[in-house]
């Protein structure tokens, strides 16, 4: 069955062709746009000269690995980076989170699960309810405006990722309460994720770093131990 969908341009950098040929014949398939990149370099000059709105990015890629890739983009952009890797080990995936992608996928893996994935982190389509998209504060100079999807401090913007941005302003929405990882990290992607319990930490470190100052050193977020994560007061 197609899916009606707005034309989402996603670019895939993929080195083994066979694979990224399945993968974009499936996004076709659905609707969706797709061009494919064999390297990181070429990655990054095809995302800087196109309007992708979503990226799927091997993690072993010639020469400019994936992570590089990852975070080369993400000084620009905070468009939904999905991580495909054929290592399973937890660290592997948690450098990968670390660089800034949303989300990951192992190898050997269904297309159809691929497509799931690009649905769950395509902006919009995961479930959103903040507070029926109100204007929210944290503390004195942080405002979310969960309408237009953005954070702000004293005014000026911060490039939070769509996963960012649904973690940070889920829990912002109820401040009076302790979040455990698990309904976070089901929140932000929308759909029963199996996960390492450490991805959602990458998630929270990554906030941390982009929202902290002198007085929230911890980027407003505090660690609960043994439960999970809280707006700090």
């Amino acid at each position: 069955m197609i899916m009606e969908v707005d034309a989402v341009k996603i670019l895939i950098v993929e080195d083994e062709k066979s694979i990224a040929d399945v993968e974009k014949a499936y996004m076709l398939r659905e609707g969706y746009e797709a061009d494919i990149a064999a390297d990181g370099l070429e990655a990054l000059k095809m995302f800087n000269e196109g309007a992708y709105e979503l990226v799927i990015l091997d993690l072993m890629l010639p020469g400019m690995q994936g992570e590089s890739v990852c975070r080369e983009i993400r000084r620009s952009s905070s468009v939904p980076i999905i991580m495909v890797t054929a290592k399973s080990g937890e660290d592997d995936v948690i450098a990968g989170l670390d660089a800034g992608a949303d989300d990951y996928i192992i190898k050997p893996f269904s297309p159809r699960v691929l497509m799931a994935r690009i649905r769950a982190n395509i902006r919009g389509s995961a479930p959103f309810d903040p507070e029926n998209g109100e204007i929210i504060t944290v503390g004195e100079h942080l405002v979310i405006d969960s309408t237009r999807f953005t954070v702000t401090k004293n005014g000026e913007y911060i490039p939070l990722t769509k996963n960012e941005f649904m973690i940070f302003s889920k829990m912002a929405s109820r401040q009076d309460k302790t979040w455990t990882r698990d309904e976070l990290i089901t929140y932000a992607l929308g759909y029963e994720y199996d996960a390492f319990e450490r991805s959602i930490d990458s998630y929270i470190k990554n906030i941390r770093k982009k929202l902290s100052d002198p007085d929230h050193e911890n980027g407003y977020i505090k660690t609960v131990h043994g439960f999970g994560y809280r707006i700090s007061e």
